[in-house]
């Protein structure tokens, strides 16, 4: 299964939000990511929409993200923050939790699995 045919596969935008809100309500409990969570702004209200935005349009979907902001730069717009492996570790933590809990399909969960690792090491920017 190619990542462009996930939108669908997964049941669209609702399927894309139910996973990014269980992704962020993990940050807000799991201690293992603390470090990560502290990246983030008190409300999480902004960062559940641009996330939601990326990963519709990232899957396959319409480029929700692209419309308003242009291309994501993802690297160049995280540089800001310290990025290292426990970050890096905590946020896949949160995110396969979340994938665990909302992507039933096995094959599409594990393609998530591997693309999502791939971007979150791609933002570290510390050793």
């Amino acid at each position: 299964m190619d990542r462009s045919q996930l939108f669908a596969h997964i049941g669209g935008e609702p399927a894309v939000r139910r996973l990014v809100d269980t992704f962020y309500d993990l940050m807000d409990r799991l201690p293992e990511a603390r470090g990560v969570r502290a990246l983030h702004p008190p409300s999480l209200d902004g960062s559940r929409d641009k996330l939601h935005w990326f990963l519709v349009g990232w899957m396959g979907g319409p480029p929700l993200y692209i419309s308003r902001f242009g291309h994501p730069r993802l690297r160049a717009r995280h540089l800001p923050f310290a990025i290292g492996e426990a970050e890096r570790d905590g946020w896949l933590r949160c995110m396969n939790e979340a994938l665990a809990s909302c992507v039933a399909d096995a094959e599409a969960r594990a393609v998530l699995q591997e693309a999502l690792a791939g971007l979150a090491d791609h933002m570290r920017n510390q050793s």
